[in-house]
């Protein structure tokens, strides 16, 4: 997802290394639930990479018998069949009136600015290439399928576990660079790169045996792949076939943020000595995508959505969920702050990494949901609520999110209800 960047950093050739150290010293989180195979109990294990241990889980299932590899021709034979079959032409060829949002979002996919800047986010692609060049127990003969493949970068890395073929697809224009990567790597006569909507698209196999993808947007699910990764599980992947990774759990959090607050919301109130405070309320209703400060989080964390990629549906990623944060100190709460995390749990040594304000940068951020005015809290009050969350009717890559908020405290106390979109 597109915002900020990061150093440059090159994946090391060979196998996963680990030698960047894995014990990463972070400050105190509030105490929360981390992922699990379970209800969430327990705690996340924090790494300098930002790559954390995921829960023990069980062994790999059984490989099932992939094709051969095709050779050259045959992959550039399936490539020329998967575009006269879907259509393919360049963007500039497309009438500027038949654009949708769809076709905005996925073009800008096309600039190479956005992988550059998902590419250096070192906690996101390592934990990628620790979890697939590392496990090449589960790669090794599979095959492979990569839903929105975009410069190719998990499928190399697949092929580098051991992969028998991997199948890349992606909507945008990426592609024909991915198609490039992959022929400048050696890899053509392993990689089947194929332009399409995963959900128009045929591939040239019945069934897959893993599925990788990187579909996180931010709040999680906000212009993410999801539909179309568990469309593809649904459609390709194999009876006891894995998704990589398997599971995400999403929290929010309570926060002092009384500066950025001013800067981003009560700026509106006299801009040079006028009133723009109608601007004021379009603003508390977008959500902020930053970084947070972990010293400005005043409240425990809580899981507020659960999300198993080998047995979730559609309908799960529609929630509510309740939750109670207690106040750890005597502060003014200014915003709510949603992250996640997501694992790797079927790997030998599962794996997985956190976009906790406690832990190290990714390009996800923290989601913040400013509230309209600040409440005053002692250490042990509780602010409970529900939030709940729905894809727009209009445009389903927007989020439509709602809070029901309560406090009942020694100087505060509010009841209401506010609505948020994320678009």
């Amino acid at each position: 997802m597109p915002s900020g960047t990061k150093r440059n950093h090159s994946p090391s050739k060979g196998l996963c290394n680990s030698s960047d150290g894995l014990n990463r010293d972070v400050s105190s989180p509030p105490p929360k639930k981390a992922i699990s195979d379970g209800d969430g109990e327990g705690s996340a294990a924090g790494r300098e990479d930002g790559v954390a241990a995921a829960p023990s889980s069980p062994p790999a299932p059984p490989r099932s018998d992939p094709p051969g590899p095709p050779g050259e021709a045959v992959v550039e034979a399936n490539e020329g069949e998967f575009r006269k079959r879907n259509g393919e032409k360049p963007s500039e060829d497309e009438d500027e009136d038949d654009r949708t949002s769809r076709d905005y979002y996925f073009d800008s996919y096309s600039h190479h600015g956005i992988h550059e800047e998902m590419l250096k986010d070192e906690v996101r692609t390592r934990t990628y290439q620790m979890a697939i060049c590392g496990n090449p127990s589960l790669f090794e003969g599979r095959t492979v399928l990569d839903v929105g493949c975009g410069t190719g970068i998990l499928s190399m890395f697949a092929v580098r576990a051991g992969a028998e073929h991997v199948y890349a697809v992606d909507c945008s224009s990426i592609v024909e660079t991915c198609r490039q990567i992959v022929s400048d790597n050696g890899m053509s006569d392993r990689i089947t790169v194929i332009k399409g909507k995963m959900e128009d698209v045929t591939l040239p196999v019945e069934e897959v045996d893993v599925i990788v993808s990187e579909w996180m947007g931010y709040f999680l699910l906000y212009e993410s792949m999801l539909n179309t990764v568990l469309y593809a599980r649904d459609k390709y992947l194999r009876t006891g076939g894995i998704v990589c990774p398997d599971k995400s759990v999403m929290y929010v959090c309570a926060c002092e943020d009384e500066q950025m607050k001013y800067e981003r919301i009560d700026f509106w109130e006299d801009v040079y000595g006028f009133d723009m405070s109608a601007l004021k309320d379009i603003a508390l209703k977008e959500p902020v995508v930053d970084v947070v400060d972990p010293k400005s989080v005043v409240t425990t964390s809580v899981p507020i959505l659960n999300v198993d990629l080998q047995s979730c549906t559609e309908e799960d990623l529609s929630f509510a969920a309740p939750f109670r944060l207690v106040a750890q100190r005597d502060d003014r709460i200014h915003s709510l702050v949603a992250y996640f995390e997501c694992a790797f749990t079927r790997t030998e040594q599962p794996l997985g990494f956190s976009t906790s304000p406690f832990s190290k940068y990714t390009h996800w951020k923290q989601t913040i949901f400013y509230l309209d005015e600040p409440l005053s809290v002692h250490e042990g009050e509780e602010l409970t609520g529900t939030i709940s969350c729905a894809p727009n009717p209009r445009n389903k890559r927007d989020l439509d999110i709602t809070v029901d908020l309560s406090f009942d405290g020694a100087h505060a106390k509010i009841r209401k209800k506010i609505e948020y979109r994320l678009r």
